[in-house]
């Protein structure tokens, strides 16, 4: 084992990335209209942020669930009039999800609440920390992207 990782020092650090997200989730699931979950919300978020077009394989990867889990999730948002799936030009087969009007909507408008009630408890500090924090962040986060296969025993 590399001496620079201690496990205590990595468990610490990813203890407190998975409170501050439990925190967040909570806060967000309380903003969020009836029925729709925080793990509904990440979605759109993901379609946001990196652009519309995903067959719903490459967004079970990119939220880590299971199949069954994202087709719910799907059914749900599509249900609320948030996503829209269709099938894909060049491979009839496959499917492709897009935000609607209405969902870039609930984006817009999930996004102000969630950053209004921000604004109510950080101060300039906290920003301020949380900016210099994000590069950081950001590299662990595509660190954990391409190492996503745990090391077995030898």
């Amino acid at each position: 084992m590399n001496p620079a990782n201690k496990p205590s020092e990595v468990f610490s650090f990813f203890r407190e990335v998975s409170i501050i997200d439990q925190l967040c989730n909570t806060l967000i699931a309380r903003i969020l209209p009836d029925g729709v979950h925080p793990s509904h919300f990440a979605i759109i978020l993901h379609l946001a942020r990196s652009g519309d077009e995903k067959t719903p394989q490459a967004l079970t990867e990119a939220m880590q669930v299971t199949k069954a889990t994202m087709s719910h999730s799907l059914k749900v948002l599509e249900q609320r009039g948030f996503i829209q799936i269709r099938p894909c030009a060049m491979d009839a087969r496959s499917k492709l999800v897009y935000l609607t009007p209405a969902g870039r909507t609930f984006y817009d408008e999930a996004m102000d609440v969630s950053s209004r009630t921000f604004r109510s408890f950080l101060r300039e500090d906290h920003r301020q920390s949380m900016i210099r924090a994000l590069p950081d962040l950001i590299a662990i986060r595509q660190l954990l992207e391409e190492n996503r296969v745990p090391v077995s025993e030898s």
